[in-house]
């Protein structure tokens, strides 16, 4: 047999042998957790019709807009607060952490790994630890937000900074410039629009996050929705759900704007 015909056949055997284990895997886990997909279907029917029988404001719901509005806009603050306060930190670590413009490379690496170890702890887990800390509040929510963007920045900031200024810092330090100079005069301008498009990314990013961050830590939008929701007021709840969406569908449209006019 050709040698190409070798190679086509080892991969055909690969990807059956891979598509195997991935049926055995779902096999496995349907039957632990009793999940039936086929029963899912069925049941579909029934789910819509209860969607639309439950989760259409009434207006009793529509008495506490104004109520779940201002939920809403305490949430987008705490999400801004959160990122804006993160970015700043991430800034700092990650000017540090890259290659291009770390003090040394212990520091570098120090950065990096705490900056990975945040990004890596999903969010959920952050409002859980803090949640033990400080109990059911706006701060816990705005601690797990603050940490778990503070990864994430760290992380984009390091890329963009080794990618965006490098030419610009070795070209300042050809002539001598100080730390602080390549770091006004390099690094910031090459970096910025970037570092405003992830800032704005994870603006995006948090006021989801909230919801969930909410539910857990008593705070925000997501402690509204938990309220209505256990209380069997679900149209209420759908406000809410509608209300949320509303809003992130229109920070979306605003922050792809911003970032077509910076980039």
């Amino acid at each position: 047999m050709p040698a190409v015909g070798r190679y086509f056949c080892r991969q055909k055997l690969k990807f059956t042998l891979i598509f195997l284990g991935l049926v055995l895997i779902y096999w496995t886990a349907s039957r632990i957790t009793e999940f039936n997909l086929i029963d899912g279907f069925r049941a579909a029917p029934r789910v819509i019709t209860w969607f639309f029988t439950n989760l259409i404001p009434d207006a009793k719901a529509w008495e506490r807009f104004p109520r779940i509005l201002d939920k809403l806009i305490e949430t987008i603050f705490m999400s801004v607060m959160a990122t804006v306060t993160a970015a700043v930190v991430s800034f700092i670590f990650a000017v540090m952490g890259s290659r291009t413009t770390r003090i040394n490379t212990v520091i570098g690496g120090i950065s990096r790994v705490v900056a990975s170890i945040n990004r890596n702890i999903p969010i959920a887990v952050w409002a859980m630890v803090f949640l033990l800390a400080f109990g059911l509040s706006g701060f816990t929510g705005f601690l797990a937000l603050f940490f778990y963007t503070f990864g994430f920045l760290t992380r984009a900031f390091i890329e963009t900074i080794d990618e965006a200024s490098a030419s610009s810092v070795e070209a300042l330090r050809a002539v001598g410039a100080s730390y602080p100079h390549i770091i006004t005069q390099a690094v910031v301008p090459s970096s910025l629009p970037q570092m405003i498009s992830w800032i704005l990314y994870m603006i995006e990013t948090n006021i989801r996050s909230a919801t969930l961050v909410g539910l857990l830590t008593g705070s925000g939008i997501g402690f509204m929705f938990s309220i209505y929701y256990k209380s069997l007021q679900y149209k209420s709840a759908a406000l809410v759900i509608l209300s949320l969406v509303a809003v992130v569908l229109t920070i979306e449209l605003i922050s792809n704007v911003l970032r077509r006019l910076i980039l």
